[in-house]
């Protein structure tokens, strides 16, 4: 052989031989011969390992996966799904022979009474009368019936009476915990309303889809339809389509139009929400799109002309008429009584939705004792009667009967509602003015921007952080600085007041002050703390122009707000229910205390800064001077909104918070926003009823006529027990055909920029007959002496 076939034996020689010398040639160092050869097993023996390796891992990584074949065959797992298909299928054949279509109603349609008593257990009323009165199909015009057809279940006349979807993933949200979900068909849901409970469990589901399955064979479609529309509720207490029709439109089922058809089929996804008497703007909005989705589906399934479906018009239902026994003021008792178990319900998890919940409650047996005192709800009403509603005539004045007031009383240690006044008589004005949300609360939202700025120590525009005593500019329109958006308020009346104290601009109710230090603090967060205070601020635009109090707020809101002012900034959630009891469902009262929402020193100040209010402000006359005071101490604000619309006084002992709103409402259909100027004929001047008039009186009467004690603020803060006003030079009026505390876009010829030094000397203080004031809004200055005896505040005629 050559020297290359040599060599090529020689190194297949020295890598055969490579692995059983190794430790033996290691111990001498390789020839330049043996180098080559020792280079080539080196670098060809380690692959060999990895490689080795290798294919160990793949034969167990095969080991492990066919183990996993073995087990999940192909053959397995069709045999297990079959398996669990038969079980399934086995099971429900089961359910269904064994469940038979109940022979009566359920309980739940065979309504009890609820009872509701005072705080001391006396009985206030019990509700027991069944609105209901079951009519024949016949008697309910066809298109009407198509029309809850169509807004629950188009396919209702070719289905089998279930939806298997939907239920299916019904019960699937029901074991996850995720609550109710829609889907049922309407014959599940005449089933579930007459036969069954509202229990969201999957055995009740599952009974519902058999008892359907059973009655779509037994029962004609006309047999179903005319159950459903007999038992479902509509709200206004109002079950089956006969009470629904009367209720809404003082017809009879058979006299209901497509239009009015459709707004009752509306109503059945959310009665209280839809009710057009007490719905919000956006439940006015949510009810209309429903009636526009019955009527459009109407025409789909050809069961309405295109054409007369274009025509009509959305059908205004007629205010509510009040059941017997809810005279008074028993009937907003039992109403507000209500809608706090309703939300407490869904809160506990006892119901899943509102519609769950209000059913739940109307079906009756529960006992529910109110925080509400007998004596202080007497006097409440008392109060009103004597200060307001005694002086209006209706007959003489027009605007005497567009005059709502409405008033809540809370104890802010425990948050319970002690009293309530929603109007002269639920029957004759069914909405609530003491939980309406509809009207503005003006300058009574002040403090809450003060309480912000406090809160946040926030500063002026020249770095000066805010206190009672920081100064500002009062002049009317003078332009906001600092504002994104233009923006100049006026001030009622279009007072000038020039450079003013924080504290005199809360007495005299400045405007321009409080839209600079909204925009000083920024209007995201004073919303962020007023909705930690209790107003509802969800919706609205942090803009300036909020400052003015230009949202809406009840005064059960308002009385939350103030109450947890009065608690040192601990939250205070004004609550109805003190206790409640049901053989069905356990519910727990509202917990009313909750967490420290702004800083004690901060709710402290702004309580001290709101006696100025009272003892040299806007309810000076109704509240200071009034001779049933006994020395009590009193923080409170005055408000009026734009165009006299409303006007407000929201004030507080240590005690006890009540506000009171004055609300102009038209008494014509549809009932608009009306101004209350001119009202009872008493007021000189303009005639314009402020929040220092009317609402402080009814505020004094009420409150002082209650306590028993006088009481003193316990206040940590470094601004004093009351921080006195600063004099301040006499205001300069600018008269205002028309005043309104909404903002101008129009800037002035000449303004000032704002001043927002801190002044060097301390406030002084002087007689209140030395320093012309402008009641909130403004009530006329007054430059009289008082007398030694104080003048009757309770007297319109002293009340400018």
């Amino acid at each position: 052989m050559g020297r290359a076939d040599e060599r090529r034996a020689r190194q297949r020689g020295g890598r055969r031989a490579a692995p059983r010398n190794r430790s033996s040639r290691a111990a001498a160092p390789p020839s330049r011969h043996e180098e080559g050869a020792t280079a080539e097993v080196a670098t060809g023996s380690a692959p060999a390992g990895r490689a080795a390796a290798r294919r160990g891992a793949r034969k167990s990584a095969k080991g492990d996966k066919g183990r996993i074949r073995r087990l999940f065959t192909w053959k397995k797992m069709l045999g297990t799904f079959l398996g669990l298909c038969v079980l399934t299928i086995g099971a429900f054949i089961v359910l269904y022979m064994t469940t038979p279509i109940p022979d009566t109603a359920n309980a739940d349609a065979q309504l009890q009474s609820n009872v509701y008593k005072y705080s001391d257990g006396t009985l206030l009323t019990r509700d027991g009368k069944l609105n209901r009165e079951n009519v024949d199909l016949a008697k309910v015009p066809k298109d009407v019936q198509h029309a809850f057809v169509a807004a629950e279940n188009k396919t209702f006349y070719g289905d089998a009476g279930v939806d298997l979807r939907g239920t299916a993933r019904g019960m699937l949200n029901t074991l996850m915990g995720k609550g109710a979900q829609g889907g049922s068909t309407i014959t599940q849901q005449y089933v579930k309303n007459y036969y069954l409970t509202q229990e969201q469990t999957v055995t009740r589901k599952l009974k519902e889809l058999v008892i359907s399955l059973k009655l779509d064979r037994e029962k004609s479609k006309d047999y179903i339809l005319a159950g459903y529309i007999n038992t479902s509720y509509y709200g206004r207490g109002a079950y089956g389509i006969q009470a629904a029709a009367q209720a809404y439109y003082r017809v009879d089922a058979d006299k209901l139009t497509v239009e009015q058809g459709a707004y009752l089929a509306a109503l059945l996804q959310a009665p209280s929400q839809y009710d057009w008497a007490v719905a919000s703007e956006n439940g006015k909005k949510l009810v209309q799109n429903r009636w526009n989705y019955v009527l459009n589906n109407m025409v789909e399934e050809k069961w309405l002309d295109k054409a007369e479906r274009d025509a009509m018009k959305f059908p205004i239902p007629k205010g509510p008429k009040a059941a017997p026994g809810q005279e008074g003021q028993v009937g907003y008792l039992v109403d507000a009584a209500n809608n706090e178990l309703e939300r407490q319900l869904i809160a506990q998890g006892v119901a899943e939705n509102t519609k769950q919940a209000e059913a739940m409650v109307n079906a009756g047996g529960w006992n529910i004792t109110l925080n509400i005192e007998k004596k202080k709800q007497k006097a409440l009403e008392r109060s009103v009667k004597e200060q307001l509603t005694s002086k209006l005539d209706k007959k003489k004045r027009s605007v005497d009967g567009d005059v709502q007031a409405g008033a809540v009383s809370v104890n802010p240690k425990t948050g319970a509602v002690v009293a309530m006044y929603g109007g002269v008589n639920y029957v004759e004005h069914y909405t609530n003015n003491a939980t309406r949300t509809d009207y503005q609360p003006a300058s009574t939202f002040k403090p809450v921007i003060l309480a912000a700025a406090l809160d946040q120590d926030a500063e002026t525009q020249d770095g000066e952080r805010i206190t009672a005593n920081t100064i500002y500019d009062g002049t009317s329109k003078r332009p906001v600085v600092g504002s994104d958006i233009g923006f100049a308020p006026e001030n009622e009346d279009d007072v000038d007041y020039g450079d003013v104290t924080v504290q005199t601009a809360m007495n005299k109710s400045i405007n321009s002050v409080f839209a600079q230090m909204g925009v000083d603090v920024g209007m995201d967060k004073v919303l962020g703390v007023a909705g930690d205070l209790g107003m509802d601020t969800a919706d609205l635009k942090a803009v300036p122009a909020q400052t003015l109090g230009t949202m809406g707020a009840s005064p059960l809101q308002m009385a939350g707000v103030y109450a947890t002012l009065d608690n040192h900034g601990k939250k205070v959630t004004p609550t109805l229910i003190k206790s409640v009891e049901n053989s069905a469902h356990a519910v727990k009262p509202a917990e009313p205390i909750g967490r420290q929402v702004i800083s004690r020193e901060a709710a402290d100040s702004v309580t001290s800064v709101l006696t100025g209010v009272v003892d040299d402000g806007t309810a000076q006359k109704s509240v200071r001077d009034n001779p049933l005071r006994k020395g009590q101490k009193v923080a409170g604000k005055t408000g009026t909104s734009d165009d006299n619309k409303s006007a407000w006084f929201t004030a507080y002992t240590p005690d006890l918070v009540t506000s009171v709103g004055l609300f102009g409402e038209s008494a014509k259909p549809p009932h608009p926003q009306v101004t209350l100027t001119g009202a009872t004929g008493l007021i000189p001047g303009k005639g314009r009823i402020n929040g220092g008039g009317y609402p402080a009186q009814i505020w004094a009467a009420y409150t002082f006529g209650v306590s028993g004690k006088v009481t003193r603020f316990d206040l940590e803060t470094d601004q004093g027990a009351a921080v006195q006003p600063t004099v301040t030079a006499s205001p300069s009026p600018s008269p205002s055909p028309s005043p309104s505390e909404e903002p101008s876009t129009q800037a002035p010829t000449t303004s000032a920029p704002p001043k927002t030094q801190t002044p060097s000397q301390t406030p002084t203080t002087q007689q209140p007959s030395q320093t012309p004031t402008t009641q909130e809004p403004s009530e006329e200055p007054s430059t009289e002496v008082p007398s030694t005896e104080p003048e009757n505040p309770l007297d319109p005629q002293t009340v400018q």
